[in-house]
């Protein structure tokens, strides 16, 4: 499956981040139907130029930034150019090549692509991807999407697989999953959840927390979701407790990082980068055509599935064989 997600604050500052033809999505078809068709012209002739930027570092990160760029070549259908930028990039040099090649939106991939374009020239509109959060009084004016997993698409899955689970308990620092526990509750109500969030700013506070989850959870109807969150989710303190009170009680735990689940967790979602880039160059051709209605930066639905068998059998959770071909990757690899 490559690198996926599930990375660390260093790794998400280096990085954030994974072709058929297709043809160009509905919501596409209708911006690009709406426009003058000398302008709707111009767009296909690649003259009102979308651009790429992205962290200039190597593999394995190098791969995933590819693949990202190779889905928006491939729902753009135009030559875009790309530019890998880096801590020293010079950012005047960098808007004198966008305007020579007419460039009127940028994607930026990662945490060092949006340092980059948050210093280009006001008339380029910049849809951003590739990274986990965006600070909420940034994300208003821009376009994007996250790589943290649509908490929707997490509970569908975890109803769908125990249908008996009622409470989902998430442990968040308020300061970098705010605008996800929001969506969260909202999702937690259509499957019939009841979501209890728990506020920590530090991993002591949250390994407390963790501690009176596991004391009074009922393992027939509750679960603990484990979020793209470093200050209540580390793999060197919190993780090591959580799976180890999980497994010894039975208690479902599901994450947002791919990683988890070769340590034990049940089922996490991960990014489809290709269909990530497909998603982020609908965006940018909507921009492009005037299209600035919907602002700020969306979770992740594009995602990939994976589950741990071993610790689904341990919970009472046996997967027959088409139920694992559902999956994207299973663990342990047959």
């Amino acid at each position: 499956m490559g690198v996926v997600n599930g990375l660390s604050d260093r790794q998400e500052n280096m990085t954030e981040i994974r072709v058929a033809h297709h043809e160009l999505k509905p919501l596409m078809m209708a911006a690009m139907a709406t426009l003058e068709p000398a302008r709707r012209q111009e767009i296909l002739d690649g003259k009102g130029a979308i651009a790429v930027i992205y962290p200039d570092i190597g593999e394995p990160y190098r791969s995933i930034f590819s693949k990202i760029i190779e889905g928006i070549q491939e729902q753009v259908k135009t030559p875009i150019s790309t530019y890998p930028v880096g801590p020293n990039s010079n950012v005047v040099d960098l808007n004198a090549q966008l305007n020579r090649g007419g460039v009127k939106v940028v994607i930026a991939l990662g945490r060092q692509g949006l340092k980059v374009a948050s210093g280009l020239a006001p008339e380029i509109a910049v849809v951003v991807g590739g990274v986990l959060s965006v600070p909420e009084n940034e994300s208003r004016n821009l376009t994007g999407i996250s790589l943290t997993p649509d908490p929707a698409l997490l509970f569908s899955l975890l109803k769908k697989l125990l249908p008996s689970i009622k409470r989902v308990t998430v442990i968040y620092d308020p300061q970098h999953s705010d605008w996800l526990i929001k969506l969260a509750r909202e999702a937690a109500k259509v499957q019939g959840l009841e979501l209890i969030a728990r506020e920590a700013h530090d991993l002591a506070s949250a390994a407390h927390l963790y501690d009176a989850v596991f004391a009074s959870a009922d393992s027939r109807q509750d679960a603990i979701w484990l979020p793209q969150d470093s200050t209540t989710v580390d793999d060197e303190t919190i993780l090591p407790l959580v799976l180890k009170e999980s497994w010894s009680k039975g208690l479902p735990v599901f994450s947002s990082s791919f990683l988890h689940v070769k340590k034990g967790v049940m089922f996490a979602l991960y990014p489809n980068n290709l269909g990530l880039g497909r998603d982020l160059a609908s965006s940018a051709l909507g921009a492009l055509s005037g299209d600035l209605r919907k602002r700020g930066v969306s979770p992740l639905r594009e995602v990939l599935t994976a589950v741990n068998l071993r610790t689904a059998s341990h919970i009472g959770l046996n997967l027959d064989y088409q139920q694992q071909r559902s999956f994207d990757f299973v663990f342990p690899e047959p």
